[in-house]
């Protein structure tokens, strides 16, 4: 109780959420003959279920690094990746790998979609390497595909669909194992302004629709402005932007 009488707030506040993702003062270095080149120097980020994220920077400051520190594919020279309040950088390959598979996704610039496959198959087989049911799988992947506009392509190969329909295929591929964390890197960087505002739109939707958090690297500005909030690399550091 207050000396007036009343209840203290954090008697009954409730807790806020820990944060999905966080990089605690990450260092990525790489070699260049002799010297070091550090293109990450410290850089801190939390990023909360259901928020999508924008990062924005010029080619060359490490937008793909972070991103791939962030996602488990690379390992930080020093500093610490949290995921879901676990420490991850001392974890082996093996145990990085399960998390990646499991809660991790990635969309590139380029889709890289398999040109054999249907659109449906695209989508279904990481369920299938996951070990989902094969009735299963293509009942979520038509589901996802449906959900951005591409119910009626299912059984077109990638040759097929224009360049808008190729990345919402790999949109859908990416969060097909429903993992927590969806990671863009240049997504709509191949397509022209009207379709790139087509897929920008449907793969925010998707990612608040189920809730996971999603950070994507973009030059277009008039798309990132659409997101919860900004950030940029500067001299190795995330700063707001």
């Amino acid at each position: 109780m207050t000396e007036h009488g009343g209840v203290e707030n954090e008697d009954y506040a409730e807790a806020a959420p820990a944060p999905l993702l966080e990089l605690d003062r990450v260092v990525r270095r790489y070699r260049q003959g002799a010297e070091a080149l550090e293109v990450l120097s410290g850089a801190s980020l939390t990023l909360h279920a259901g928020e999508v994220v924008a990062l924005v920077a010029p080619s060359g400051t490490g937008k793909s690094t972070l991103l791939h520190v962030a996602g488990l594919l690379e390992r930080p020279d020093e500093g610490e990746v949290y995921l879901d309040g676990r420490p991850t950088v001392a974890l082996d390959d093996a145990a990085r790998t399960t998390l990646r598979r499991n809660h991790v996704g990635f969309v590139y610039q380029f889709h890289h979609l398999l040109p054999e496959f249907s659109a449906l198959e695209n989508v279904v087989l990481p369920q299938l390497i996951r070990g989902l049911a094969a009735g299963e799988a293509k009942r979520r992947a038509s589901e996802l595909l449906g959900y951005l506009g591409l119910g009626a392509r299912l059984s077109h190969r990638p040759a097929e669909l224009s360049g808008g329909e190729q990345q919402r295929v790999a949109i859908a591929r990416a969060v097909a194992n429903a993992p927590r964390l969806l990671f863009a890197d240049e997504p709509t960087g191949n397509l022209d302004p009207g379709t790139s505002a087509h897929v920008f739109e449907t793969m925010t939707a998707l990612a608040r629709a189920s809730g996971l958090a999603a950070v994507v690297a973009t030059h277009n500005l008039e798309l990132a402005a659409t997101l919860d909030r900004r950030i940029t690399l500067r001299d190795g550091v995330l700063v707001d932007a």
